[in-house]
Parts: C-alpha cells; sequence; structure tokens
C-alpha cells in the first residue's frame, strides 16, 4: 500500500513496483486519513508511508496504523535533509520498521533505478519474499518461502579468553530503535571505547548519534578521522564513509573513507570489523544486531580468526534476523541472545576480563 499525496510519486512507485512479477500495489491513499479507513479492505502486506500529508502527515498516522496493523513492515520516505532526516528518526520511534530516502534526482530513469535498489530490497526482505514467487495475488494462498532453519551451533569459548579492550557492534534494520535500547545500558564508568556501524546515510548519522547521546550514560558521538579512540565514548560511523580503526606509534585512531562499498553499505560492518581484528586481535568483543542483508559476516570470520568473541541478537527480539541469523548459522557466535540482555552480557564479560587482569 502507498501513501503519498503526490501524484507524481504515487505512479512512479506504482509502476516500479508493478513491474516486479513478486509485488503487486494492493492500492493507495493520498494521506493518513484515507489511509486508516482503506486498511481493512486492503489489507496489505506493508506500507510504503510518506511523512509530509495534508490532514494527517506520517507521523500523526502511525501510531494510529499499529494500533489496527501492530505487526505490518512499514516503510518510511522522507527527504535526505535534516527535516527530514529528524522526522524519520521519530518514525523509527514510534514504530515504523525501515525507511528510505525520496530520490532526489528527477531523470525518471535513475529514480526508477533508484527504486529498484533501495526500495525493493527491503520490501522483500521484510516481506520474506523470494524471486519467482508472487504472494499477494488477489485471492491466492500466500507460500512459504522461508527453508527450514539449519541447526545452530554455537562457538565454544576459549579456555583462556583474551582482556577485552573494544566492543564493535553493527547493525540496520531495526538498528535506531535497538540502539536506544542496549546502550542506554552501559554505565557511565564504562572502560572501554564502543564502535558502531549504523547503516545509515549523511545528517542521519549524525542526527542519531546526538538523540542517542541524549539517551546514555556515554557520550555518543559521530567519529571524525584523525579521534584518537578513548575509553568510556562511543563513536558511530559517519554516513556515506567506512570508519576503521588504526593502530600509530601504540595508540589506536579513528579513520574514515570512501573506498567502494560493501554489501552495498558505506559504511560497512564488515570493513569496522576486519579493521577492529587486525589492530586488537582477540582483545575485542564483536556484537551483531537486527539488520537486513549478511553484512558483518566476513568481519565476524576475521575476529573469530583472530580468537575474539561474538554475541549476536536472537530472532524473536530483532526486526530482520538477517545479519544476526547469517552469523548464527555460520557457527560464529558464543551466544545468542535477546536485546535486553546483551547489555548485561558486554557488562559480564568486560567485568570478568578485568577482574582476571587484576589477579594476574
Amino acid at each position: 500500500m502507498i501513501v503519498d499525496d503526490s501524484v507524481v510519486a504515487r505512479r512512479v512507485l506504482s509502476d516500479v513496483l508493478s513491474s516486479d512479477p513478486d509485488l503487486n500495489v494492493a492500492g493507495w491513499a493520498s494521506n493518513g486519513r484515507l489511509a486508516l479507513a482503506k486498511l481493512q479492505t486492503l489489507q496489505p502486506d506493508i506500507i510504503l508511508l510518506d511523512i509530509e500529508m495534508p490532514e494527517m502527515n506520517g507521523l500523526e498516522a502511525l501510531p494510529e496504523i499499529r494500533k489496527k496493523l501492530p505487526k505490518t513492515p512499514i516503510i518510511m520516505f522522507s527527504t535526505l535533509t535534516e527535516w527530514g532526516a529528524a522526522a524519520t528518526l521519530d518514525a523509527l520511534a514510534l514504530g515504523a520498521t525501515d525507511y528510505v530516502a525520496k530520490p532526489s534526482n528527477q531523470d525518471m530513469a535513475a529514480t526508477s533505478e533508484s527504486i529498484n535498489r533501495d526500495l525493493v530490497p527491503k520490501i522483500k526482505g521484510l516481506c520474506k519474499l523470494s524471486a519467482g514467487v508472487r504472494s499477494s495475488s488477489p485471492g491466492a494462498a500466500k507460500p512459504s518461502v522461508t527453508p527450514p532453519s539449519p541447526v545452530i551451533r554455537l562457538r565454544p569459548a576459549f579456555t583462556r579468553s583474551a582482556h577485552i579492550e573494544i566492543v564493535a557492534i553493527g547493525v540496520s534494520t531495526g538498528g535506531p530503535d535497538a540502539l536506544a535500547k542496549l546502550l542506554p545500558t552501559i554505565p557511565a564508568r564504562f572502560p572501554l571505547p564502543i564502535v558502531v556501524v549504523q547503516h545509515m546515510p549523511p545528517i542521519f548519522t549524525t542526527l542519531l548519534a546526538g538523540r542517542l547521546s541524549s539517551k546514555c550514560s556515554l557520550p555518543v558521538r559521530e567519529c571524525r578521522a584523525g579521534e584518537l579512540l578513548e575509553p568510556g565514548c562511543i563513536w558511530v560511523a559517519p554516513g556515506d564513509f567506512h570508519m576503521v580503526v588504526e593502530e600509530e606509534g601504540g595508540r589506536v585512531r579513528l579513520n574514515t573513507n570512501q573506498a567502494p562499498r560493501e554489501n552495498f553499505c558505506r559504511p560497512s560492518v564488515d570493513v569496522l570489523f576486519r579493521s577492529v581484528a587486525q589492530a586488537y586481535r582477540a582483545n575485542a568483543l564483536g556484537v551483531i544486531l537486527t539488520g537486513m542483508g549478511q553484512d558483518g559476516l566476513k568481519g565476524c570470520e576475521a575476529l573469530c580468526a583472530a580468537g575474539a568473541p561474538i554475541i549476536v541478537q536472537d530472532e524473536a527480539s530483532s526486526v530482520v534476523w538477517g545479519m544476526p541469523g547469517f552469523v548464527a548459522r555460520a557457527g560464529l557466535a558464543q551466544k545468542i541472545l535477546p536485546l535486553d540482555q546483551i547489555g548485561g552480557e558486554i557488562m559480564i564479560r568486560v567485568a570478568a576480563h578485568s577482574l582476571a587482569e587484576v589477579k594476574n
């Protein structure tokens, strides 16, 4: 279901989405009030919701839609501006599942390419569609396209674990809400630096860091190239830049670059985790939270090869069990935990290693 007051936007979206054999546009509405009136009739599998609309905008409609359809994925459309980014973060806090920045290019071919690249994979991922399967044909039963889950084997802990010196977190879809719940559980005297990759474009990451900082005991800020990595601070990778840690003269600095995207992402979790593995070896703790795709898998392989432990969020508490699921199924995780237990597990591991160091 498309909810947008722009006739042009609705037409372009409808044309591009309808051209995909897996997708069917159930209907549309020009504002939130009309969308609410059509929900019962259309029963959409997923909703694309604009923010700026007359009568009832996206932020006003979102809580009302959630009352009627608490589990239906909702993707927000917002402009890539500071206002649009702030409104999108508000929407994610109100229960939106994900977002896509509206294409700014007026060229029809470029706009269609952008929708196919950025929006269609998210629709399919959130609806668990696979290529060649139409799930929403009128009157048709929805087939199951999710293969049986393999048996997941946890990676055994080493008998002598290294002292943890850094926590690296990777997250994507559902990430802002997950981070807003996890990071405030970290106390003000936390003795380590925390580095975070959240898949987001520029402006969004700046605002996200500011919002998280207002909720956390530790300062949260967007990474700037050349900063020394110090204990008791949380750094967020800037949008459209990879963030890495680099050892230099016995000290570790943060750096950024615009090397090619990995897993279609910049910033990429794989890029950060590989640099952490190289700089800290076994003295790191990797954490993979909710997210679509498999960014972080190769990085976790590098951390595990160096002897570092990995914790992943469980499927039940994840918005999408893509990133953590790939790591878990690969046998790289030492623990798979609900989101509300991950902060405690981080503290237990850090405290245990700190105590062991004092005894030694």
